[in-house]
């Protein structure tokens, strides 16, 4: 029988090679493996989130000056409805009912452009601190890292997964949890302490959040005066709610900042030193 693999020369062993074949793969070493597939994701490491801090903090400054415009624009519209429901008619007042609508559009733009812009900033800020918190504390996190961006667009799950992300966090960058040299653990279990920045933050997003659907649906929906300015008035009280929201995730975020740039310029705290037992 002929070589497998030469085809010329006569095979002697069982798995149909030649002398020379055997010789030829002796020399050439056993065939390489499989590639080993890239490790998940990158490893965490520190990175300051002061500027991007800064940053959020400054943009959330201009929704809630935003907003404060929309509550001008609103209470313009709801006053030239107030004549309309009276029975006040005319040239004048289609003048002023087109302007009033007019502007009150204007400021709902201008609402959405500052809270698309601020909303991008922010969750690159939060994914960093996250990270963060990750180094700090590697254990206490019940969400894994994408779910710090990826937990505010998934339906129904985005009405708590991202506060639960903020606790561990908080939890990981505060005093109680491992510093640098991961010493000591936090389990993800374990009791947490109260948290009153990111409950209060949280409470008046989510109000905030659901409060403006159901205006915004009731504002589309109304067909004459009187229905329109009672929805600009419950849209007016959203806008109330957002400026209170911005203002504690200010709070939040400045804090939380804070905790991670003082965690991270304090290093790792110093091994306790055992003495040695005195002689007999």
């Amino acid at each position: 029988m002929l070589c497998t693999t030469c085809r010329s020369n006569t095979a002697t062993t069982p798995e149909g090679l030649c002398d020379a074949c055997v010789r030829a793969a002796a020399a050439a070493g056993p065939p390489p493996g499989p590639p080993v597939p890239p490790a998940a994701g990158r490893p965490a490491g520190l990175r300051s989130p002061v500027g991007l801090a800064r940053a959020v903090v400054v943009l959330l400054g201009v929704v809630a000056a935003v907003d404060v415009f929309a509550l001008w624009t609103g209470t313009v519209l709801r006053d030239v409805m107030g004549d309309v429901v009276t029975g006040d008619h005319g040239t004048d007042i289609d003048q002023r009912a087109d302007r009033a609508d007019a502007l009150y559009i204007a400021g709902g733009v201008a609402q959405v452009a500052a809270l698309v812009v601020t909303c991008v900033v922010f969750l690159v800020w939060f994914h960093r601190v996250r990270v963060n918190a990750e180094v700090f504390e590697p254990h206490i996190h019940r969400k894994s890292r994408g779910w710090a961006i990826g937990g505010w667009f998934v339906p129904i799950v985005n009405l708590w997964y991202p506060r639960r992300i903020a606790v561990d966090i908080w939890d990981a960058s505060g005093d109680r949890s491992v510093a640098l040299d991961r010493t000591l653990t936090l389990d993800a279990s374990a009791s947490r302490p109260p948290h009153p920045v990111v409950n209060a933050w949280w409470t008046l997003w989510v109000s905030n959040l659901l409060v403006s659907r159901w205006a915004t649906r009731a504002y589309q929906d109304a067909d004459d005066a009187e229905e329109t300015k009672s929805t600009v008035t419950q849209l007016m009280f959203s806008d109330a709610l957002d400026i209170a929201a911005a203002v504690a995730a200010i709070v939040f975020v400045l804090r939380l900042t804070r905790m991670q740039d003082a965690k991270a310029r304090s290093g790792p705290p110093p091994r306790p030193v055992t003495e040695p037992f005195p002689a007999p």
